[in-house]
């Protein structure tokens, strides 16, 4: 191990604050960018490369902001609630080209639908979603996050973070008919 992998994060963003020290950040970076690019791509699914840019742009605006952070919540949320609203920005931008990327996609096989059908389904009815309630469905179903943190990291209130849950999921239901599983209320 070396020096500064055992150091929280509160500690790094404190030495880095201090000394803009390349190495503090690059500790940061290496211990949060993986589960930043798997956020990214269960929300938006978009690809690695895209996954990949919204998560520089992330890094980009918290080392602007990260003076600011006041540790309300750990960083990895702080982080994850940029990450989403760079997807976001960046969805409403390209809207149409990710319907008509979505309509590309074929079915793999004919009569009984078999688990590949149903998951390009299910990423189908997912990719339908409005954008607030894809966020919340991932952020609470995938990621395992409370409506209370979810509710910080996007700037609503958990109750709105409940109210998106329910209706994600029954567009999901109707989406998909008997075709997939979808999480019953009970998990909210």
């Amino acid at each position: 191990m070396t020096p500064g992998d055992s150091d929280s994060d509160r500690e790094l963003v404190e030495a880095f604050l201090e000394t803009r020290s390349e190495r503090r950040f690059l500790l940061l970076y290496r211990r949060h960018t993986p589960a930043l690019v798997g956020l990214v791509l269960r929300v938006s699914a978009a690809g690695r490369e895209e996954a990949e840019d919204v998560v520089q742009e992330v890094w980009f605006r918290a080392m602007r902001g990260l003076s600011g952070f006041r540790w309300e919540s750990t960083l990895r949320t702080w982080l994850s609630g940029i990450a989403v609203r760079v997807w976001r920005e960046r969805a409403r931008r390209s809207r149409s080209r990710s319907e008509a990327e979505l309509g590309d996609v074929t079915d793999l096989a004919s009569g009984a639908p078999d688990l590949a059908v149903v998951r390009v389904d299910l990423e189908r009815a997912v990719g339908r979603l409005e954008d607030e309630r894809r966020a919340v469905l991932v952020l609470h179903d995938v990621e395992g996050l409370t409506h209370e943190e979810i509710g910080a990291m996007l700037g609503i209130e958990p109750g709105t973070s409940r109210s998106r849950l329910h209706r994600a999921r029954q567009e999901l239901r109707r989406s998909l008919g008997d075709r997939g599983h979808v999480p019953s209320e009970g998990g909210g």
